[in-house]
Parts: structure tokens; sequence; C-alpha cells
């Protein structure tokens, strides 16, 4: 799963919109758009980072280096 998809699987699982997030971290909500469309792990490091950090789960998890999203956090 690229890293996008978690990301977006984890918005819907939590009902969390793309203007939501969008909005709450700064991050182009057009950005999510484009995952939708073509999922990539081509993410900068600072987004990753924001996104975790409002998911309140680690970048690790994100990048699924790990099942635990509490780890490295």
């Amino acid at each position: 799963m690229e890293h996008s998809q978690k990301i977006l699987y984890i918005m819907k699982s939590r009902n969390i919109s793309a203007y939501k997030l969008a909005k709450e971290t700064g991050i182009s909500e057009s950005l999510f758009s484009k995952w939708k469309k073509n999922p990539t792990s081509e993410i900068a490091s600072i987004n990753l980072v924001r996104i975790a950090n409002y998911l309140d789960c680690s970048v690790d998890y994100l990048l699924g280096r790990t099942d635990n999203p509490e780890v490295n956090r």
C-alpha cells in the first residue's frame, strides 16, 4: 500500500475530510485529490510529519514500517 493510500484509508476510517485535514495541516487540498487519482509514495517528509501529527500516529506507521501507530512517536 502506498503512503498516500494509507493516509486516505485512515482519513476515511476516522471520517476526516480532505478539506479538514488540509485546513488543519496547511497542506493543499488538491494534493489529496491527486493522491486519490494517482496513489504515490512520493510525499514530502514535512507533509508526512504534519499528517502523522494530525492523525496522532507515527511517520513509521504511515510509511508501513510498523503496524503499531504508536511506534517511534
